[in-house]
């Protein structure tokens, strides 16, 4: 019960306060809103930068990842070529032998 009579008390005095010093109020707001803005353009500007490099990042991952799986596919392709060939010397060796 105490803290909401506090809480009323410190409405009323709030209110009484802000009609009294209603023109240092504009006074304060008027040198903090830039400050306020300069300062989230900063924020905005860091997060930003850091948005993209973590962009740039996941890109580079993504072509990472793609120029290991080619590389993968272009062993696999060279292991069946490997293949191809040693079946085609066995086929050229008994053609050889199977020829009077």
């Amino acid at each position: 019960m105490s803290l909401l009579i506090s809480g009323v008390v410190a409405i009323i005095l709030g209110v009484i306060g802000f009609s009294i010093w209603w023109n240092d109020f504009i006074i304060i707001l008027k040198g903090g809103v830039p400050i306020i803005m300069i300062l989230g353009g900063i924020l905005a500007v860091y997060v930003g930068l850091d948005a993209m490099q973590d962009s740039m990042r996941e890109e580079k991952l993504k072509q990472e990842e793609k120029l290991q799986k080619t590389r993968e596919e272009i062993e696999q392709v060279r292991a069946q070529a490997e293949h191809y060939r040693a079946e085609i010397d066995k086929l050229k060796e008994q053609a050889q032998k199977n020829t009077p």
